[in-house]
């Protein structure tokens, strides 16, 4: 039996695949717009050729079948989601554009030449009923129906395709909504796609929660078209299996699960990597970890301290705030793909647009013109052209040449110049952005170690950890299809969140058990409908803690067991520890209050097969296939090419070298060494300056603007 995880790119669709006990391969393929699901379909059909089988006796044969996709993502900056209405309670329509004063992301709410932020849903829609519900879910002020109705013919012929219904605490008593949803969904007609905000996220914050259900109704249609599509391909090839989806918060859920929760696959592939990483960590005995994900369109950063994956309810998706708890990864723009450009003060910058798939790097020879950071790649010598890159693509070094000349012009340079200055511009940019997240979280990058995944990371990682000061890089066996390999390792969960703002002092022990229990039945009962028996799902409580007076909450672990004042006690010990951890200070003289229970329900993942290298010790020399004159730091030296899958485990040397794998390629520059690791993958150590210099290869680190 197979177990297959798939990952759609901006660029590539990635699949990894196992076959019993063992990783069979990894396959890429172009991701296809504006239906990807064609390029979901034409991976499988890849993996299927390579096992001589036909696409339907692959999926016969598969067991599980994983996917995270960037679609909700895309859909999202592309601004081409649903045209959405919104219901709201009387006087509070503006909320969702008043969002606490903010504008848009990563600018000064007092510049005051920005232009206002548009929401998703302009005023004329966000219509607003008679309705009250308080804090305390009473109910203040009836619902009335005929309003709502009303406000549901005005939006049907306004020909909205979604409706966000968001009343003031519906947290606490969600009725209100609920009828109100059920009367949209009378005059609107079933092809509406209608949420609540009590169903998408039950917790206190009006923008927060307005926010968030305002944009899964603007994805809804969309990966409801999208989720639709891919399950008839699927089924009209044979698969009768279910089909999971990689969530935001680290989880994999249902394709049912996820079609009325559309704002949970935001980031969705992404959230799968730093499962990878810390897969790969074990490898070298570190849970401190940098672990980046560079594919042709971004680079995804995940910032790992003690083994701990960082988790977030403070993320913004272009101009959108999502409220939902999602894997803390950071992306920019700085990809494979991504396009040099000289901007109106003649310096260079790299991204964030990209080429993408279509028409791709020139190199790739699909008609693309602008440089890219591939084609540098290429004129710089890390890359093939004797051979197809990953066998699928022949690289085109005459295009590459064409249009570095485009820049290398205005610039006074040559075309490896140029190559030179694009490498050294989007190095800085990654480690800029790296840096900037580990320090915002108070950590010094020089004590990590830096896990390289995607198709595009190993060969720019020794890069980035030489300009960030990081002695150790991890390349794992899959670094090729890094988020599908993280698939691979993830729990399968569902998460539950309730809303209960009180002092701990003044904590019902039964109250909270009665909560945490509603959340226990509603996750068991999801699991059992896909055939998980009770006994096999681990449940996790959680709380959202602070002191009182502060803005900020901090989530921590309850004890195992049933609320008690003992409990209670551990967890706001455990509170104290981790605010002193997360801000080197505590106070456990002030009071303390929760704000928000979670509970997290999973099943725990299949051991993943270790893909050994083979032979133990052997000399690498056996592996070199050639050697390409390759550029390090302005100046030209020839490094020897290997073939990966003939480097036998414990194999040593020291760069410059490029290493060719199937899915990816790795680039040793002079100072570094690599390894080949008994599980498959590589680890690459920084050499001193003495061992550089004395071997003639120094390489200095230069700064770049992007």
């Amino acid at each position: 039996m197979f177990r297959i995880s798939i990952d759609v790119g901006g660029t590539f669709t990635d699949a990894f695949v196992i076959e019993g006990t063992a990783v069979v391969g990894q396959f890429k393929s172009p991701t296809t717009f504006p239906d990807p699901s064609i390029g979901f379909m034409n991976v499988l059909e890849k993996a299927a050729a390579a096992h001589g089988r036909s696409l339907e006796e692959l999926l016969a044969d598969v067991e599980v079948l994983i996917h995270g996709t960037t679609l909700a993502t895309n859909a999202l900056i592309d601004r081409s989601g649903a045209k959405v209405g919104m219901l709201t309670t009387r006087n509070f329509r503006d909320v969702l554009e008043i969002r606490r004063g903010h504008k848009n992301v990563r600018t000064s709410m007092y510049d005051m030449f920005l232009p206002p932020y548009k929401p998703l849903v302009p005023r004329s829609r966000r219509l607003e009923v008679a309705e009250r519900i308080l804090h305390d879910g009473s109910v203040h002020e009836a619902l009335n129906e005929q309003e709502v109705r009303d406000a549901a013919e005005r939006l049907k012929r306004e020909q909205v395709e979604a409706v966000a219904v968001c009343f003031l605490h519906s947290y606490a008593n969600p009725a209100h909504e609920q009828r109100a949803a059920e009367i949209a969904q009378e005059v609107l007609g079933d092809d509406c796609h209608i949420v609540t905000s009590s169903g998408i996220l039950p917790m206190w914050r009006e923008w927060e929660r307005f926010s968030t259900t305002v944009l899964s109704a603007y994805l809804g249609p969309v990966v409801r078209r999208y989720l639709s599509s891919l399950s008839e391909r699927l089924k009209s090839s044979g698969y009768r299996g279910n089909l999971l989806l990689m969530l935001s918060d680290g989880v994999v859920g249902t394709l049912e699960y996820c079609s009325e929760k559309a704002v949970l696959l935001v980031s969705s592939g992404p959230a799968a990597a730093p499962a990878a990483a810390l897969d790969a960590g074990a490898l070298v005995n570190s849970d401190d970890l940098l672990s980046i994900d560079m594919g042709g369109t971004s680079l995804d950063v995940c910032v790992i301290a003690g083994g701990e994956v960082p988790m977030t309810r403070e993320s913004w998706v272009d101009d959108e705030r999502v409220a939902t708890k999602m894997v803390d990864v950071h992306s920019v723009g700085a990809g494979g793909g991504s396009i040099a450009w000289i901007d109106s003060l003649g310096l260079l910058r790299v991204g964030p647009v990209s080429a993408g798939s279509t028409p791709g790097p020139a190199c790739y020879g699909k008609g693309g013109t602008k440089p890219t950071v591939t084609d540098a790649d290429l004129l710089l010598g890390y890359l093939p052209i004797d051979s197809p890159l990953g066998g699928q693509i022949a690289l085109d070094r005459d295009a590459a040449t064409r249009a570095m000349e485009t820049i290398a012009g205005p610039l006074g340079m040559e075309p490896m110049e140029a190559a030179q200055a694009v490498l050294t511009t989007v190095t800085a940019f990654m480690a800029d952005s790296i840096t900037e997240v580990s320090t915002r979280q108070g950590h010094d990058v020089r004590d990590f170690t830096l896990v390289a995944g995607g198709g595009a990371g190993p060969l720019h990682a020794p890069f980035i950890a030489e300009q960030l000061g990081v002695d150790t890089v991890v390349v794992p066996a899959m670094a090729g299809t890094y988020s599908a390999y993280g698939m691979q390792v993830m729990d399968m969960g569902r998460t539950a969140v309730r809303t209960h703002v009180v002092r701990v002092d003044d904590v019902d022990p039964a109250v909270l058990e009665g909560l945490y229990a509603e959340m226990e039945q509603e996750t068991l009962a999801a699991f059992e409908e896909i055939g998980v028996a009770a006994s096999d799902v681990r449940l996790t409580r959680t709380a959202d803690v602070r002191y009182v007076g502060q803005f900020s909450e901090v989530e921590v672990e309850l004890p195992a067991g049933a609320v008690s004042r003992a409990a209670l006690a551990e967890a706001v010990e455990r509170f104290h520890r981790r605010h002193e951890d997360l801000f080197t200070f505590n106070m456990p003289w002030k009071a303390v209050e929760l704000l928000t229970l979670g509970l997290k329900g999973t099943i725990p993942s299949a051991p993943m097969p270790v893909a050994a290298a083979e032979g133990d010790g052997g000399d690498a020399a056996e592996a070199v296939k050639g050697q390409r004159d390759c550029w390090f730091a302005g100046e030209q030296t020839s490094a020897e090419v290997y073939d990966g899958a003939r480097i036998a485990s414990g194999a040593k040397f020291d760069g410059p070298a490029i290493i060719e794998e199937s899915a990816t390629t790795i680039v040793i520059p002079p100072s570094f060494a690599c390894e080949r690791l008994a599980a498959g993958g590589y680890v690459l150590r920084r050499r001193n300056a003495e061992q550089a210099v004395a071997a003639g290869h120094a390489q200095t680190s230069t700064g770049g603007a992007a």
